[in-house]
């Protein structure tokens, strides 16, 4: 994939518990175990292009249970940081069901802190996307996360 530079900023959405075990702009809970972009003990920042795939990436890590407490942030991406793009036909068989070819690509973009972040096709939303932040990239010291605010779930999207 091409290295490319961000024209102007780009807001990101991420979720999370702010009384939780991690913070929400922190890559600690990733690194606990393996995902679809990245390795065991990467601390990769998951982040999505918009509030709606944000939510829906929390949910189906929840298999459809509300989630206690969650809150949302917004994360300014400043003009100038390097970054990948990888699409749904740029990397064959990216959304196999084991994760390895996403998962190797990630972990290699990741380990090698070739640019600050990475755009990545949601497997939950095909069209959308997610924006993954490479925390040890010498530039994500400059994005910044917003305050943080409640999520309003709409109850019907739980099962009683």
């Amino acid at each position: 994939m091409a290295v490319r530079e961000l024209a102007e900023s780009l807001t990101v959405w991420r979720i999370g518990d702010p009384a939780g075990r991690f913070p929400i702009f922190s890559g600690e809970g990733a690194a606990l175990c393996e995902g679809r972009w990245h390795r065991k003990g990467q601390d990769v920042i998951y982040t999505s292009e918009h509030y709606g795939t944000a939510m829906l990436e929390k949910l189906v890590h929840y298999n459809g249970v509300l989630p206690p407490n969650q809150h949302f942030i917004t994360i300014e991406i400043p003009a100038g940081l390097s970054y990948e793009v990888v699409t749904k036909d740029s990397l064959p068989r990216w959304d196999d069901g084991d994760g390895a070819v996403s998962r190797e690509f990630g972990a290699a973009w990741f380990t090698e802190t070739r640019t600050a972040f990475l755009i990545v096709p949601s497997f939950v939303s095909r069209e959308e996307c997610n924006v993954l932040i490479n925390p040890n990239h010498a530039a994500s010291a400059r994005i910044q996360p917003g305050r943080k605010r409640p999520v309003r779930w709409d109850q019907r999207l739980f099962v009683d």
